[in-house]
């Protein structure tokens, strides 16, 4: 009897990990990520914040959940050729869409024909970043203040130029939510870029321009550039001396740039879950935190029902500026 009985306890011991084993989610059990690599999307040429940010979370990524992530450039179509790829992909957990706000609630109200409905087609599993915009002019130039730019405006209506990398990015509609806001109008000059717009700036080719404060943060510090108000409900923590538009007399116009993570529609729960805890996790990493602030990006780092949530606002938002400033792709 105490012969069997020791087996008995053996064979049930033995069984208690099984169970345990058998009741973890299948990524847990070495299938999700290990199978193959995991394929994040940047639907933007290399080189640009996106594309930054989403090789940075890849090695972040790849370090705490093992197996391989990497990055594949699918620039286009203002980001929807990229996108509408990773909404053909199946929901597995292996292809992954790192992008800017403009493929996400933008360019679908520009663009006809886009490949994907950003309202149902995905998952979304975490903001890690966003960055304000922040209104600049050459150094050369008078204006100091928002109220200088302001009363250029005023005299001058619908004559002072604003560039920006394109129609409908996210600072071409910072300078149209400005001048609705403002009651001003002033002249939209769009670039295919922005390092085009920057070095027309640069070169006071163009009087100002809403740029995304990590690309023309160090034009600022060099002194080539004057910052002149950020479009952020706070100051940047990279330009602590600049105000916001809403100090500085223009209320209503907060825009953030920002950069978001999404996989295809129906994504398992589990790998959901593992994806947004490793992302919230790798963006409190000291190091890689503080990398970002200082280029000027700020963590946000949100779960999947926050972004599912501000992706909804930042939707309806935009859709009405595009709508009622008659904004269109060309």
């Amino acid at each position: 009897m105490k012969r069997r009985s020791l087996i008995q306890s053996a064979l049930a011991g033995a069984a208690l990990p099984l169970l345990a084993i058998s009741a973890l989610p299948a990524w847990a059990q070495g299938a999700w990520p290990s199978a193959r690599p995991v394929v994040i999307v940047v639907p933007f040429p290399a080189g640009g914040s996106t594309d930054m940010v989403a090789r940075a979370l890849a090695l972040q990524l790849q370090a705490r959940l093992g197996g391989s992530f990497v990055v594949d450039n699918r620039p286009g179509a203002t980001g929807t050729i990229g996108a509408g790829q990773v909404k053909r992909a199946p929901a597995d957990g292996y292809t992954l869409l790192v992008s800017s706000l403009g493929a996400f609630v933008v360019a679908p109200h520009l663009l006809k024909g886009v490949p994907y409905d950003a309202t149902k087609d995905f998952d979304y599993i975490s903001v890690p970043v966003q960055a304000p915009n922040v209104l600049v002019a050459n150094a050369a130039r008078p204006e100091r203040s928002l109220d200088d730019v302001l009363a250029l405006l005023r005299k001058t209506p619908g004559k002072v130029s604003f560039a920006s990398s394109g129609n409908g990015s996210s600072d071409h509609l910072s300078a149209e939510l400005f001048w609705q806001q403002s009651k001003t109008e002033g002249v939209h000059v769009p670039y295919k870029g922005g390092a085009p717009a920057v070095n027309d700036l640069l070169g006071n080719q163009v009087d100002f321009s809403f740029q995304n404060v990590n690309a023309v943060l160090p034009h600022i510090r060099a002194g080539k550039l004057r910052a002149i108000a950020v479009t952020g409900d706070k100051r940047s923590p990279v330009l602590p001396e600049v105000p916001t538009l809403a100090e500085a007399g223009v209320k209503g116009a907060e825009v953030y740039s920002w950069q978001g993570m999404a996989a295809p529609k129906g994504l398992p729960a589990a790998t959901k879950k593992a994806l947004s805890d490793a992302v919230i996790a790798a963006m409190q990493d000291p190091e890689l935190k503080k990398r970002m602030l200082d280029q000027g990006l700020e963590v946000v780092a949100s779960t999947p029902e926050e972004f599912t949530a501000f992706q909804q606002r930042e939707w309806a938002r935009w859709k009405t500026l595009i709508e009622t400033r008659r904004i269109t792709a060309d």
